[in-house]
C-alpha cells in the first residue's frame, strides 16, 4: 500500500483536526450513521413524525442557526448540517495538504466511489452519473449539445422554466434555426391540468422535436407530472430534458418516478452537499442524441462524463457527497418531504383564508412540495413582489426572495428547511394578517 510522507496510508483522510482523530477514507465515504443521530419513534407514520417537535428539535440542533433574521428562503442552497460541514472542512484541510499528491495518485477511485453513492441514491447505474458543479451546468450542456434539431423544427419550454435555462432554448433559435416557443402554465394547478397543458402544446406544435421540463419550480415549487408527460413526448418522438434543480431532496423520488433519458440534479440544495456539487443524468442507450462536450471524444457513444468538462473541481466538496447523503437517508427522504410539506402547510392554510394574498403552486397534494409562493391580489408586478419582500425583511425580520419570469408577473417565495420551527411559521402568518 502506498504510503504518504506523512506516514499515514493512501486511503487516510483526515477528519477529526480538532480532536485529533483519524478516519479513512474508505470508512469516511461509506459511512451511514453521525454519532448520536436521533432516532425517531417506532412504528411512527410519516405525517405523524413531521409534527413531532421534539424530534425536529433534536435534527435542529445539527444545524447552525442564521443569527438576526428568520430565514425562509433555502430554496437557493441547502444548508450543510454540522456533520457534513466538519467532514467538509477536514476534507478540505486534507485535500490542501495532501495537494497534487493525492488528487493525482487516489482522487480517482475516491471520486468513484462518490459516482457509486449518488447513482445508488438516485436508483440509476453508475455509468449513468456524472458529477457536475451544478444542475445548471448539466442542463445547458444538454441543450447546446443536443443532435436532433433541423431547420425549421420547435423547442418547448414553459415560463416556469429556470430563467437561465429558457434563454438557453430560446438561444436555439438563432443558433440552431428552429422555432423556440414558450407556454404559460397556471400559477394554481393540479396534475391533470399540467399534462393537458403539455399535450395541448404537442398538439399545436407538430414539428416539436425536443421540450425542457422543470420537475419541481424554482417559482413557485409546484411539481410538474414528468412521467407523464414524457409518456406523451416519446409516443410523438420528442426528447425531454428534464430539470431536476430543486427537486431531489425536497421530493421523495427515484430516477424511475420520473423515466426521463437526461436529467440535472443539485446536491448543494436539499440534499445538503457543500456548494458545487451537482450531478447529471444520461439513460444507458441516450448518449447518441447529445454530442460531446466541444474538444472531448465518444466515438462509441459509451461515456456519459464526456458530455461534461469541469475540469479542476472542489475534491473536497466532491468527497462529501456520502456524508451528506448519510445525513439526508437517516432522515429518511419521505420523512423529509412530510416535513416541508407541513411547514408549508402551516403557512399557505392560512394565507388561502385571506382575500387580500393570492398563494401560488400545486392545488393538489400531488402537485405541492415545501416550496411555494404568494403576492398581493392585484399587485402582480415585480415591483410589487420587491417592496412585499422588503417589507417581511425589514418590518418583520424575516427573509424571503423575489422570483421574477412567471407570466402572471413577480412573487415572493417562502421555503422552509427541516430546522425551521412552527413558531417561525406562525410569525410569519402573523406578519401576512398585517398586509393591506
Amino acid at each position: 500500500m502506498i504510503k504518504l510522507k506523512t506516514g499515514i496510508s493512501r486511503r487516510t483522510l483526515i477528519t477529526g483536526m480538532a480532536s485529533g482523530t483519524i478516519m479513512s477514507v474508505a470508512n469516511a465515504l461509506n459511512a451511514r450513521t453521525p454519532s448520536g443521530f436521533p432516532r425517531p419513534p417506532a412504528d411512527i407514520s410519516d405525517s405523524s413524525l413531521s409534527k413531532d417537535e421534539d424530534y425536529w428539535n433534536n435534527i435542529a440542533s445539527y444545524y447552525d442557526s442564521t443569527a438576526g433574521i428568520i430565514n425562509l428562503e433555502h430554496g437557493y442552497w441547502g444548508k450543510m448540517a454540522r456533520t457534513v460541514q466538519e467532514f467538509y472542512l477536514s476534507a478540505t484541510k486534507m485535500v490542501n495538504t495532501q495537494n497534487s499528491y493525492y488528487a493525482r495518485k487516489d482522487y480517482t477511485e475516491d471520486h468513484k466511489s462518490c459516482v457509486r453513492r449518488v447513482a445508488n441514491a438516485l436508483g440509476a447505474e453508475e455509468d449513468e452519473i456524472v458529477l457536475t458543479r451544478n444542475a445548471t451546468e448539466a442542463i445547458h450542456n444538454l441543450i447546446r449539445q443536443y443532435r436532433g434539431l433541423d431547420d425549421g423544427d420547435t423547442v418547448l419550454y414553459a415560463d416556469i422554466d429556470y430563467p437561465s435555462f429558457k434563454t438557453t432554448m430560446s438561444w436555439l433559435k438563432s443558433a440552431r434555426n428552429v422555432n423556440a416557443v414558450q407556454i404559460e402554465l397556471p400559477v394554481q394547478a393540479d396534475q391533470s391540468e399540467l399534462l393537458k397543458k403539455y399535450i395541448s402544446a404537442f398538439d399545436a406544435n407538430p414539428k416539436l422535436k425536443l421540450i425542457l421540463l422543470t420537475h419541481v419550480s424554482n417559482q413557485h415549487g409546484m411539481i410538474v407530472p414528468v412521467k407523464a408527460i414524457t409518456a406523451e413526448a416519446r409516443a410523438r418522438g420528442i426528447d425531454v430534458i428534464c430539470d431536476s434543480a430543486q427537486s431531489w431532496g425536497l421530493i421523495d423520488f427515484k430516477i424511475k418516478d420520473i423515466d426521463v433519458d437526461w436529467a440535472g440534479f443539485n446536491l448543494h440544495k436539499w440534499i445538503g452537499a457543500p456548494l458545487g456539487v451537482g450531478a447529471l443524468y444520461m439513460r444507458r442507450g441516450s448518449l447518441h442524441k447529445i454530442a460531446p462536450y466541444p474538444g472531448e471524444d465518444d466515438p462509441e457513444n459509451k461515456d456519459a462524463s464526456a458530455r461534461v468538462h469541469t475540469a479542476t473541481s472542489n475534491f473536497a466538496a466532491i468527497l462529501s457527497i456520502p456524508a451528506a447523503l448519510d445525513f439526508h437517508e437517516n432522515i429518511g427522504a419521505s420523512v423529509k418531504e412530510a416535513r416541508l410539506n407541513y411547514l408549508r402547510s402551516l403557512w399557505t392554510t392560512e394565507a388561502d383564508k385571506m382575500s387580500n394574498i393570492e398563494v401560488l403552486g400545486g392545488t393538489d397534494e400531488s402537485s405541492r412540495t415545501g416550496m411555494a409562493s404568494f403576492r398581493k391580489v392585484d399587485k402582480n408586478s415585480v415591483k410589487d413582489a420587491q417592496l412585499l419582500q422588503q417589507t417581511l425583511e425589514n418590518k418583520f425580520g424575516i427573509f424571503t426572495v423575489v422570483r421574477k419570469g412567471l407570466a402572471s408577473g413577480g412573487c415572493v417565495r417562502v421555503t422552509p428547511q427541516i430546522f425551521n420551527t412552527p413558531a417561525q411559521i406562525e410569525k410569519f402568518v402573523s406578519a401576512l394578517k398585517t398586509l393591506n
